[in-house]
């Protein structure tokens, strides 16, 4: 059994499920996740309104004119039409969907193993490139000799 395997069990017993949304196409989604052999649930919300919705997603019109606030108005986005985010919902007995929490930026890294281990090591993690320089997919890393 892999970690996402162990986690779903978790969720399943605490009545809770997770997906990730992203707004590339479905093929693209099925293509990375095969290459990757990862089987959580990941769906696309297309160029729909969900991802513009919940703040991670902005028009090149808004990002021009300033207005493509990211973060709870904390950063103006200016090149990248798509940010990340963490969002909860909760379904009430009659099946009704309520959004019940969001987190960005900052807030999400708790979330993300990796981080937390990097933030300890000396070289912490190794942004010299930029913020988020450093992040590869697993495959995408050179293949050590050892």
């Amino acid at each position: 059994m892999d970690h996402v395997d162990a986690a779903r069990q978790h969720f399943e017993q605490a009545d809770l499920a997770f997906a990730a949304i992203s707004r590339a196409p479905i093929a693209r989604i099925e293509q990375v996740r095969a290459r990757l052999g990862w089987t959580f649930p990941w769906v696309s919300c297309g160029e729909g309104d969900f991802a513009y919705d919940f703040g991670v997603a902005f028009t090149e019109a808004d990002r021009a004119a300033g207005r493509a606030l990211y973060n709870y108005d904390k950063f103006r986005i200016q090149r990248s039409p798509d940010m990340f985010g963490v969002s909860v919902f909760v379904k009430d007995e009659d099946g009704d969907v309520f959004h019940a929490y969001s987190t960005y930026h900052r807030g999400t890294e708790l979330l993300m193993g990796a981080f937390n281990w990097l933030d300890l090591a000396p070289k912490g993690r190794n942004e010299t490139g930029g913020t988020m320089s450093w992040v590869r997919l697993h495959d995408e890393y050179p293949q050590s000799e050892s």
